[in-house]
């Protein structure tokens, strides 16, 4: 592998690859390229132990190492049994394989896996007289499949455990957000940590801990304990505890204030324990308050928010979505909110015309990311776009 020139490939969810691609050319990534739920670039290995500690937005990084076009299952076995595996991974370590198979001519991803898996085996029992071992739950190696019509990409996954895995959740609320999405959200949104925020219906508080984080530019794995490019055999130590320094070296204080509001209890507990797995007991604030019955307190504040979901509290969406629009109006003068609904016909009943309509997926929800801007006064404010 030449670790001086990478192609690199960033997977995120649909709707987030132009805030990633942003997040890419900051972090220094090189030939940027937007694709559709990914990112393609180049840069070196310091650069790929970089992205994979401190992207916010992404949900896997894979390095390409093997490309070719197959018409039947045997050729695809066959380019495989003689592909140099022993270049990334030696025979007393495990793997694993996640496979993406788009194509008429093979139809059946675990198929195909367990042809690659048999490829990797047999290489090894040819060449060195003993078999790897398959892990699927806590390889050593992860290899990433991915098929398109005849065309076959293999991919080492640098990451191991998909990215949104922070390390910090330990409670989860019954609707939760992916944390790779939440901070898509806020990217979206224009937080850049100066000001206040308000999450109004915090949940579990997964929107809070990375609006913190982002706000004192905390590396998004600070908590992680294990990335998968560890255990390859040009694992530079050195260079990623560097890298690590650097990083953890330009966080930064945070003046404002960063606010959670919701009415259940269980949640405001959930949102706790989270909080303080991230450290950020004295960064956050969470109470018990109903958001219909509050008004804006701090100056200058941006709200992003999850509204709950039918099953973890019973609500009646036409009403329920009035009463935000309602208390926008009313409580809240001269803010920018933001909200992510699956619920597209009850959003309508907030009774403001949404100023920015996004789309994005939550897991397999489609929804809307919707803006809200309220402005006192003259349509001539700051606000109008």
């Amino acid at each position: 592998m030449n670790t001086d020139n990478l192609n690199i490939q960033i997977k995120t969810f649909f709707g987030l690859e132009p805030v990633l691609a942003e997040e890419i050319q900051k972090l220094g990534g090189k030939n940027v390229e937007i694709k559709t739920r990914a990112v393609n670039c180049e840069g070196d290995l310091g650069f790929l132990y970089k992205i994979n500690y401190s992207a916010r937005t992404a949900v896997k990084i894979l390095v390409p190492v093997y490309e070719f076009t197959a018409f039947n299952e045997q050729k695809f076995y066959d380019r495989l049994l003689r592909f140099g595996w022993d270049q990334y991974m030696n025979v007393d370590q495990s793997f694993a394989i996640d496979a993406t198979v788009h194509s008429e001519r093979f139809t059946h991803s675990q198929f195909m896996t367990l042809k690659m898996k048999d490829a990797i085996a047999d290489f090894f029992r040819d060449k060195y007289g003993k078999r790897p071992n398959v892990d699927p739950k806590n390889p050593d190696i992860k290899f990433n499949l991915h098929i398109d019509r005849d065309f076959v990409t293999i991919s080492l996954d640098s990451s191991g455990d998909p990215l949104f895995k922070r390390g910090y959740r330990k409670e989860q609320g019954e609707a939760p957000i992916n944390e790779v999405l939440a901070a898509g959200m806020l990217h979206l949104a224009g937080w850049d940590g100066k000001g206040n925020f308000l999450d109004p219906m915090c949940g579990s508080g997964t929107i809070l801990i990375e609006a913190a984080m982002m706000a004192m530019e905390l590396p998004a794995q600070i908590f992680r304990k294990k990335f998968a490019f560890q255990n390859w055999n040009n694992y530079d130590e050195d260079l990623f505890q560097k890298i690590k320094e650097f990083r953890i070296n330009r966080v930064k204080e945070f003046n404002g204030k960063i606010i959670g509001y919701d009415i259940d209890e269980r949640m405001l507990n959930a949102a706790r324990i989270n909080i303080e797995a991230a450290e950020m007991e004295e960064v956050i604030e969470v109470k018990k308050q109903n958001f219909f019955e509050s008004k804006k307190e701090h100056f200058p504040l941006l709200i992003v928010f999850n509204p709950p979901y039918d099953e973890r509290i019973t609500i009646d969406d036409d009403d329920f979505y009035k009463k935000i629009g309602d208390t926008f109006k009313t409580h809240y003068p001269n803010t920018l909110a933001w909200l992510i609904s699956s619920d597209l016909e009850a959003v309508k009943k907030i009774g403001l015309r949404p100023s920015r309509k996004i789309k994005l997926y939550n897991g397999k929800l489609e929804t809307r990311f919707l803006q809200y801007e309220m402005y006192e006064g003259s349509k001539k404010s700051k606000f109008e776009k």
